[in-house]
């Protein structure tokens, strides 16, 4: 019982930061209808920014607000300078470009940092507490940073006046500007938005996997797969999808060891985590395309 319960604390803590990844795919999802590749990637550049920062001398949390602002700017970048030229271009031309910002900015970390796998320290203190044989000082501190982050957007969408144009320009673009909201510039807030959602989600995995240009590639399946649980058009149903994922795949794990101790037949374990988010991924888009908490876009011809 207290492995199981491990198990699920731990599930937790990966699920925080797939919660994050899920919620930055989102917020590009119900602005442009497409899903952004290379987020993995410009969190990994982000992690690579915050480390430099670190090797110089700074505080982990002077770092993390600089990096944030960086990569916020990066992404805005991104949609100006090179998505707004393709406004209305062919599905597949903006996949190609997402393809391409993928494998940009992984060529810019390995040229600038190598391939050379780097420690990244965790920020939280190494103290002992009360359950700390369930979860570590790290983990718990992600899901506490991942909360917190979820609220403070949760806020800003909610009651603030540029959140809740970003909202109306998400939902219905035209009302929006006839309601004298900047959709364009809407729309570029929001792509620096998730930029920097990935930038916390990178520096808060780093210090578990280590550092470096291919850090990112599975937990971005990882974060797909929980947006897709939870409903690629929610942003709270995103959230509870990579809680969900996090937790299931480690008690997969679980229960396929406990069989194999049991009855001496391996089916499948820890090597296969990564096998499980893909099932759910295939299944959830055969079973319900629109998520667990997501709803069905009906439009009229």
């Amino acid at each position: 019982m207290e492995q199981l319960i491990q198990q699920i604390a731990s599930g937790i803590a990966n699920g925080a930061i797939y919660a994050c990844l899920a919620l930055a795919l989102v917020m590009i999802f119900v602005s442009t209808d497409h899903i952004n590749f290379a987020q993995g990637e410009m969190a990994m550049f982000s992690a690579f920014l915050c480390w430099q920062l670190l090797d110089w001398g700074l505080n982990f949390w002077i770092a993390l607000p600089i990096v944030v602002v960086v990569s916020f700017l990066i992404g805005l970048s991104i949609e100006r300078v090179i998505l707004r030229p393709l406004h209305g271009a062919p599905v597949l031309s903006v996949v190609v470009v997402f393809i391409g910002l993928l494998a940009i900015f992984h060529s810019l970390a390995g040229a600038i940092w190598t391939h050379t796998i780097k420690a990244f320290p965790s920020p939280f203190p190494q103290v002992a507490f009360a359950g700390s044989g369930y979860i570590g000082p790290h983990q718990l501190g992600m899901i506490a940073v991942t909360v917190g982050l979820l609220g403070a957007l949760f806020a800003f969408f909610r009651f603030t006046p540029l959140g809740l144009a970003m909202r109306a320009a998400a939902q219905n673009p035209a009302s929006a500007r006839l309601a004298g909201v900047s959709v364009d510039w809407m729309l570029a807030l929001g792509w620096g938005l998730a930029a920097a959602i990935g930038a916390v989600a990178g520096t808060m995995v780093a210090p578990a996997v280590y550092l470096e240009p291919n850090m990112m590639a599975s937990i971005l399946l990882y974060g797909f797969a929980g947006a897709l649980v939870g409903g690629i058009s929610s942003p709270g149903g995103a959230v509870a999808g990579g809680f969900i994922v996090g937790v299931l795949e480690n008690l997969v794990a679980y229960f396929g060891n406990l069989l194999e101790k049991i009855t001496g037949f391996y089916l499948i374990g820890n090597g296969e985590k990564l096998t499980v988010a893909l099932i759910i991924v295939i299944t959830v888009l055969t079973l319900k395309p629109s998520g667990l908490f997501g709803h069905v876009t009906v439009k009229r011809v």
